[in-house]
């Protein structure tokens, strides 16, 4: 589904350039769970903003189901992260003044439905991360872990191809995150949701499929993980 070829990506300003992602060859086919590794300053930050369509100015070539989408219009690129990727955050991104059927929905308005058309697609979401009776909740009304679940659900709600969680457990105890983890491996297992489980937290390798390691701008390590 993904592939990376050759990617060099700097920073560059007045006096130096920095060089972040160093010959970056990577391939992700489609209902794989991916752990992207590495600590702060690695670079994998900004390999998971080139994979969401988010920086583009990059050398290399980024392809899509085959297509370099990378090349095309500004407005084509918008569309392909709204509709293909879905963003989960560690601090959840979440509107507190909406309640947690806006917040779900919101994609789906952006995308061009009308709200009489949203209510069956917004409550299936909610069921799948199983907090489908909070829906009239704000989130300053839930738990950590419930705001991530909604989080979730939002990022699902336009079926992305692939979704992109950024340190999802990371401002989760230790408890709530490994609720968090099953459910990822869940919609992984039962939906063949492809995910791009970016952490520094060795304990969330083990649900995944497939570990990434990045270390200086460089992969370092990519293997399968095993089941025990």
């Amino acid at each position: 589904m993904i592939e990376l070829k050759n990617i060099n990506k700097y920073y560059r300003n007045d006096e130096e350039s920095l060089h972040v992602l160093k010959d970056i060859n990577l391939k992700a086919d489609a209902g794989e769970m991916i752990a992207v590794m590495g600590p702060s300053g690695s670079g994998k930050s900004t390999l998971i903003n080139l994979l969401g369509f988010i920086d583009t100015k990059f050398e290399g070539e980024y392809l899509f189901e085959d297509e370099n989408l990378v090349t095309t219009t500004d407005d084509r690129l918008s569309q392909t992260r709204n509709e293909m990727v879905g963003f989960v955050f560690q601090n959840f991104s979440l509107i507190e003044n909406y309640t947690v059927y806006e917040n779900v929905e919101l994609p789906l308005l952006y995308n061009g439905y009308g709200f009489h058309q949203t209510k069956e697609k917004v409550m299936s979401a909610l069921e799948k991360v199983g907090i489908a009776d909070k829906a009239e909740k704000h989130p300053r009304q839930l738990s950590g872990g419930q705001q991530q679940r909604v989080a979730i659900a939002r990022a699902l709600i336009n079926q992305p191809k692939f979704i992109i969680a950024d340190e999802p457990t990371g401002a989760l105890d230790t408890h709530t995150s490994n609720e968090i983890m099953e459910l990822f491996k869940e919609l992984n297992h039962r939906d063949h949701a492809t995910i791009f489980l970016v952490t520094h937290d060795p304990e969330v390798v083990p649900y995944c499929t497939r570990l990434v390691r990045i270390r200086d701008g460089a992969i370092t390590e990519d293997r399968a993980v095993i089941e025990e």
